[in-house]
């Protein structure tokens, strides 16, 4: 590695750090280039949200304060701290506005741009974030996406869909998974679990993990959940918090499984539920990546996901470490549920699996799209 670029800053844009997926992955990635001794910057158009509490040592937080009408002010704050530090890349995440490719050009500076795509964008697009005016998101992503530096996409799905929306050259696009498995994480899935239901001789816990938003489905997860107890004792756990709650709590009394159904909310450490659940279930119509996937692989817990776009079925190696099952399919995933619970995959292989998203490989690759941006004869687009 020459040099320059062992001073290298790097910077990660975010809208802020609510409890999702992309927020997590781009934690870790911080992490990861805060440990190899880069200056690290978490850049935030407001520093809310769950995960402050659990932002690495070693990264500083940037708070750019963006008041409404919000894309209008925090690009303007991103560009006056893009003039003022100039690190040597700016990793842009959840930028759907592309207010990276804006405030770098009214800043002037030779920061690099790297986009990084976390999402289906298609189906977010169409299905579960309307806006007004119809084809302005995806207008905008087609215009300024292909003046970035680079673009990650989380996983193959994703960046075939966005060869498909943008016209950028797939070779353009960079597959790097999501970094899920951290030493810390691993460490939080050894603590104890301070809930009755995880009692030895208790009956199987699935567990989902989550926002309660339609996108994640959960009502059908619950609804296989009702066919899995007519088969088997069981008891079904959903972490995450939401619009949707009040709807699913609505279904939960209308199928009488306020017993065995519990809805905690957001919760500090999952992954110690994850290593205490017999089994993971995933019902999102669709996924960028599914962090929550790998990271339940990590613990070594049997998983049943939807062949969503995108994501799951490459963590899962189309079915090898884990049942895949239709979309929107209360019975495909209920029989989905009692086959794993019957026959759960080896633990041991799943937690060798997982190591292809540990924190390490997966920042390896970054630093390697990192430093070819970096080239003086790196093509960008105009």
């Amino acid at each position: 590695m020459n040099t320059t670029f062992r001073k290298a800053s790097i910077s990660i844009f975010l809208p802020a750090l609510a409890g999702g997926g992309a927020e997590r992955a781009m934690l870790h990635l911080a992490q990861g280039f805060a440990e190899r001794g880069h200056k690290t910057d978490l850049v935030l158009a407001q520093a809310e949200g769950d995960y402050l509490s659990v932002v690495p040592a070693g990264v500083r937080i940037v708070d750019l304060q963006a008041r409404s009408p919000v894309i209008v002010s925090k690009t303007l704050a991103l560009r006056r701290y893009l003039q003022q530090e100039q690190p040597a890349v700016l990793l842009s995440a959840l930028d759907i506005l592309s207010s990276a490719i804006w405030a770098q050009r009214l800043a002037g500076v030779s920061t690099r741009i790297i986009f990084c795509v976390q999402t289906h964008l298609s189906r977010q697009f169409r299905n579960h974030q309307p806006y007004t005016g119809g084809q302005v998101r995806p207008r905008l992503v087609r215009w300024f996406y292909p003046q970035a530096d680079a673009i990650v996409a989380a996983s193959h799905g994703v960046a075939v869909d966005l060869n498909r929306l943008t016209g950028i050259p797939i070779d353009r696009i960079q597959m790097i998974h999501n970094p899920v498995v951290t030493p810390q994480v691993l460490q939080k899935m050894q603590e104890p679990v301070d809930h009755p239901w995880f009692a030895a001789s208790e009956p199987p816990v699935i567990l989902g993990v989550g926002r309660l938003v339609s996108q994640k489905d959960f009502p059908t997860l619950i609804q296989a959940f009702a066919r899995v107890r007519q088969h088997c004792p069981a008891r079904l756990m959903i972490l995450g918090e939401g619009e949707d709650r009040s709807k699913l709590e609505a279904q939960i009394r209308q199928l009488d499984l306020e017993q065995e159904v519990a809805l905690p909310g957001f919760v500090d450490n999952p992954y110690a539920y994850m290593a205490q659940a017999n089994l993971f279930a995933l019902s999102s119509i669709f996924e960028g990546f599914g962090n929550v996937v790998a990271e339940a692989m990590a613990a070594g817990t049997p998983i049943v996901s939807t062949d969503c776009e995108s994501g799951p079925a490459e963590i899962l190696e189309n079915g090898k470490y884990g049942r895949l099952v239709p979309v929107e399919d209360a019975n495909a995933l209920a029989t989905g549920i009692l086959e794993s619970l019957c026959q759960p995959i080896d633990s041991e292989r799943l937690k060798q699996r997982a190591q292809a998203f540990s924190v390490e490989q997966v920042t390896d690759q970054y630093i390697q799209v990192i430093q070819n941006v970096m080239q003086p004869n790196h093509w960008q687009a105009s």
